[in-house]
């Protein structure tokens, strides 16, 4: 999926919560220019569209600043007051001239497990995964089959098939979803 929002360069003498008792949000794109960020600004109603259809570091992102960077990013990083209701900050990374980008990718299990048949639960230890993708080709969830487990079995990170040319960016042993033992009601005394 692809969203796109256009957002201006960010003045430079004027102060963020200046910006944002105007309704704007502050916010930086990197990566594009080596070491080079530039700062923006996001009006409120961008700053929605983006807030609802965006999921962080995963969504590709079609940016276009008004006399600025034009390319696609991923959104990175939502800072929030720490106690009112308001975002205060984005950081947005620039895909253009990376090879390849570290992404996080939900899982979705498909299938009612053998072992929650025979009275298991099933118990989803890591509901993401981290991948290093290709800019292009950043996929928006991974389904995973799980009907085959049994009670006390699980699927391993390393053992997800990957959309080409991903990589896991992670430890590939630790479990992702396991099937529990259920309790097993006993009769008489």
């Amino acid at each position: 999926m692809s969203l796109q929002i256009t957002c201006q360069k960010r003045p430079e003498n004027i102060n963020p919560r200046a910006l944002r008792r105007s309704g704007q949000t502050p916010a930086t794109v990197y990566g594009h220019d080596g070491g080079e960020s530039e700062a923006i600004v996001l009006s409120k109603s961008e700053l929605i569209r983006l807030l609802r259809h965006a999921n962080l570091n995963n969504t590709t992102i079609d940016l276009t600043v008004e006399g600025g960077f034009q390319g696609q990013a991923v959104l990175r990083e939502v800072q929030n007051h720490p106690f009112k209701n308001e975002v205060y900050h984005l950081s947005f990374f620039a895909l253009g001239n990376q090879k390849s980008v570290r992404v996080d990718i939900p899982l979705k299990f498909t299938g009612t497990p053998v072992g929650v048949k025979t009275g298991g639960t099933v118990e989803v230890l890591k509901p993401v995964l981290q991948l290093i993708s290709p800019p292009d080709k950043i996929p928006s969830l991974i389904q995973v089959d799980i009907s085959h487990l049994a009670e006390g079995k699980g699927i391993h990170a390393g053992a997800i098939p990957l959309p080409e040319g991903s990589v896991l960016a992670t430890d590939p042993t630790p479990l992702v979803v396991s099937v529990k033992r259920g309790r097993r009601s006993t009769k008489g005394s």
